[in-house]
């Protein structure tokens, strides 16, 4: 071996060491991060991807962590539509830009006013004074242009960003028939995706299908992509018996066996199965309640009125404080995901449903981590995309062994309380934040070190 190789293979392993001795004491407390958030959706919009960034921002808070939240005004489900330009919340400053209401139900509606947020939050950041003080950037992919901006703040400013991928585009807009994958535009955005993911910091993502679909389609990235769960609070939803709530008193749910779907039905959402068991079930004391919006919706009322079902009631989305009455007044909760975008999303009702103390009934395909999930919990039951008929004769097993359900729903209670509480969760983010900053420092020694 020359020299000057011998040389430089042994002052790389001297800086290496180092700098991994460095980065074993680098981790930055709590207390000394300043973490900005970027999100579309934030209460008191009801989006559930905003009020779970509001509780895990509020837990991160808590924890000493300095951190803002730059989001918009109501703009996705809301009662007021309009909320503090600037406050602060939970030790969380809040700040908040106008929002554009185009074509809301409609996907280049939602496109147009995704990207005039964006925009905005680009001016935010540009305009930012203190933006050298940020420690990291967390992302969320609503919309789905943001991450964008963490790839732009990184090369011009080295703010180093995180991304929670919430939703998996272009993949979504290909499975549902938007564009096709040959179109300039998927191929473009994909090649934008590989941008931002290679020089991101860390990626999370909700389910162990959606890091397989990421690692597919970026394999350099799979040593940063962390499965972190959605969660819920199960002390603020706490089972109540149903002729104690008054939701199921006023909706005159207390004497029927109660099939809930609570959330969004959109397109990514099985709502075919659903309809097709409620026929099977239309003559029977079985109701069926829809609370919540989507791009479904519409069409999926209008033809329970047009088959004349008498067993669904559809309301609308539910103020915070009557979640933990709302998904008690049922006996089995429902969530679905269709075939075709099953590795692209995961469902965050499903953990409320398990905070509820009741049975699960999950629609999907063969291949998802629901599955799986369901089975460990033992809540529940899933079911093939299509089998209404399997779904439907579940429902009257239930419906006819109460003491099934409530072991069923304990179960899944319990397996919450173990896996999927916001106080694991949040320490899951705290530690991919820490490390992520802790790799930018590395880095940034590495690169020192070498010139």
């Amino acid at each position: 071996m020359r020299l000057n190789e011998w040389i430089s293979k042994n002052l790389f392993q001297s800086i290496s060491g180092r700098l991994a001795r460095e980065t074993q004491h680098s981790l930055k407390t709590p207390q000394s991060m300043k973490v900005s958030v970027i999100t579309q959706f934030f209460p008191p919009d009801y989006a559930a991807t905003g009020q779970l960034i509001e509780e895990l921002t509020r837990q991160l808070g808590q924890q000493g962590i300095d951190i803002e939240v730059f989001t918009s005004q109501p703009g996705y489900a809301f009662q007021s539509s309009t909320a503090p330009a600037v406050e602060r919340s939970g030790g969380v400053r809040i700040q908040r830009s106008r929002t554009a209401r185009l074509w809301p139900n409609q996907i280049r509606g939602k496109a147009v006013n995704g990207l005039l947020y964006t925009l905005r939050t680009a001016l935010h950041l540009l305009k930012s004074k203190n933006r050298s003080k940020i420690d990291i950037l967390l992302l969320t992919t609503a919309p789905p242009f943001v991450p964008i901006l963490g790839y732009l703040a990184y090369i011009f400013f080295r703010i180093p960003y995180v991304c929670i991928l919430y939703d998996l585009y272009p993949d979504i807009a290909i499975a549902l028939g938007v564009i096709s994958k040959h179109h300039w535009l998927a191929r473009f955005w994909q090649t934008v995706n590989r941008l931002i993911w290679q020089n991101s910091q860390g990626l999370v993502v909700l389910s162990p299908n959606m890091r397989v679909e990421v690692v597919k389609n970026c394999p350099q990235v799979a040593h940063k992509v962390f499965v972190i769960h959605s969660w819920a609070d199960p002390d603020k939803i706490v089972p109540i018996a149903k002729h104690e709530n008054w939701f199921a008193w006023k909706y005159s749910l207390v004497k029927k066996f109660t099939v809930l779907y609570s959330g969004n039905m959109g397109r990514c959402h099985d709502m075919d199965t659903i309809l097709e068991a409620a026929k099977q079930l239309r003559d029977e004391q079985i109701q069926f309640v829809c609370i919540g919006s989507g791009a479904k919706r519409e069409d999926f009322l209008k033809e329970v009125n047009r088959l004349g079902l008498s067993n669904f009631i559809f309301l609308p989305y539910q103020e915070q404080q009557v979640l933990p009455y709302s998904l008690t007044a049922c006996d089995l909760s429902l969530v679905s995901v269709d075939a075709s975008t099953e590795n692209l999303v995961a469902p965050s009702k499903l953990y409320s449903a398990l905070a509820s103390g009741r049975p699960i009934a999950a629609i999907c395909s063969q291949y998802s981590y629901l599955r799986q999930l369901i089975a460990e919990a033992n809540c529940g039951a899933a079911f093939d995309n299509g089998d209404s008929y399997g779904l439907a004769q579940f429902i009257r097993l239930l419906s006819r062994d109460q003491e099934l359900g409530e072991r069923m729903g304990k179960a899944g209670r319990q397996y919450l309380r173990s896996h999927f509480t916001l106080k694991v969760i949040s320490q899951q983010y705290l530690d991919v934040l820490q490390q992520a900053i802790s790799s930018e420092e590395v880095k940034t020694l590495s690169a020192s070190h070498t010139k």
